[in-house]
Order: structure tokens, then C-alpha cells, then sequence
């Protein structure tokens, strides 16, 4: 099992180094959409597999709205708005590579030092959900445009979730759902928010916002 769990946190980090170097905004989000498959299918890895209808429906819940409609949503905004790359992010994605194996080394060692209440199952967890926490951050301050940043606070959530994972034996499936249907509304409004920015004001670069007056 925990050859399992490891195979999924190496992938989540080679993910979210991708993320960090890629401009091809539908590159990130099918990417994004691998991490939430990855994150629908670890439920079951750490607890007992498919043989609990309850865990089965939540990973397929999760795979469902990671997966599936997040990535359609943001497909279909990617379309709408016209934005095919993040072309001039605050901080290139050169360095953006370099930082990302420094961040990844800074949670390994934050991830050593934590104290936790219970043991788990996998030392590896821990670090890498600091790690996908700090890059779906980095994701929203250092890209221009709003869909980059949507996709910044999916990988946050990511991160959220997989930490959750550490502390619990058996995830509240009514919690689990709420949280999931908070986020779903969340990247629905943010949709509509970025269709209606570049329906505008013909473009979804943040930092040109700060232009506006009253």
C-alpha cells in the first residue's frame, strides 16, 4: 500500500513542477485534471480499496468534479475568453522552475519537523501536500491572468485535501462533499467572473485591472 501512495505523491510533485514551468493554458489544465484523478483514486489506495461503497462513492465524487467538470468548465472558459497561454507571468517560467525543487526542499524539511497526532501512513504526505499548498499560491501571485490564478486555487485545494488525508482515518464523506461543493461553486463563479471581465474589457490580464476607475 504504501508503495502505492508513494507512487501517487511522486507523480503530484512531477505535476505540480510541470505547472510551474508550463505557459499553454490547456496544457495546465489537463494536467490539473491528472492531479484531481490521482487525488480521487488515493482515498481508496489508503483505505481498503473498492470493497467500501461509501469511500468508492467519494473518490468517484472526487475523480467526478476534479477530473471531469472542473477541467470542462475551465475548458470552456479557456475557449470563450480566447486565452490559449500565459504569455508575460510575473515571474518567468525559468525561475519559476528553479524555485519550484527549493520549495519542494523547504517542505520536505517543514514536513520533518511537524509534529503530528497519529501516525501515517506514508512520510511522504505531509511534504507533499506543503508542496502542492505553496505551488497553487505561487500559481495565483505570480500569473497574470485570471484563468491561471483558477487554476492556482485548484491546486490549493489539492493541496488542502491531501493534507486532510494525513490526519484522518476515515474522511467525513458529508465534510468531504461540502468542501468539494464549495469549490465547485467556486470555480463556477470564478468562470463567469473571467467570461465577463474579457466580455468587458476585451482581455483577462489581472494586473491591468489596477487600471480602472470609478
Amino acid at each position: 500500500m504504501n508503495n502505492s501512495i508513494d507512487t501517487i505523491m511522486i507523480l503530484l510533485v512531477l505535476m505540480n513542477l510541470m505547472l510551474l514551468g508550463l505557459s499553454s493554458l490547456g496544457t495546465c489544465i489537463r494536467v490539473v485534471a491528472a492531479q484531481g484523478i490521482a487525488l480521487g483514486i488515493l482515498p481508496l489506495v489508503m483505505h481498503g480499496g473498492i470493497s467500501d461503497i461509501r469511500l468508492t462513492l467519494f473518490s468517484a465524487a472526487i475523480i467526478g468534479l476534479k477530473g471531469i467538470v472542473f477541467p470542462w468548465l475551465l475548458s470552456r472558459a479557456m475557449r470563450d475568453v480566447s486565452a490559449q497561454r500565459e504569455v508575460e507571468p510575473f515571474i518567468g517560467y525559468g525561475k519559476s522552475v528553479i524555485i519550484g525543487p527549493l520549495a519542494l526542499v523547504v517542505c520536505m524539511w517543514l514536513g520533518s519537523r511537524l509534529p503530528l497526532p497519529l501516525d501515517i501512513v506514508s512520510p511522504m504526505l505531509v511534504p507533499v501536500a506543503f508542496f502542492t499548498i505553496m505551488s497553487g499560491l505561487f500559481l495565483i501571485i505570480s500569473r497574470k491572468k485570471a484563468l491561471s490564478q483558477v487554476l492556482g486555487y485548484i491546486v490549493l485545494e489539492n493541496g488542502i485535501f491531501t493534507f486532510g488525508m494525513t490526519l484522518a482515518e476515515k474522511q467525513p464523506l458529508l465534510v468531504e462533499l461540502g468542501i468539494l461543493l464549495d469549490v465547485f461553486v467556486a470555480v463556477f463563479v470564478m468562470g463567469i467572473v473571467i467570461f465577463h471581465i474579457n466580455r468587458e474589457l476585451d482581455h483577462i490580464d489581472t494586473d491591468r485591472l489596477s487600471s480602472l476607475r470609478s
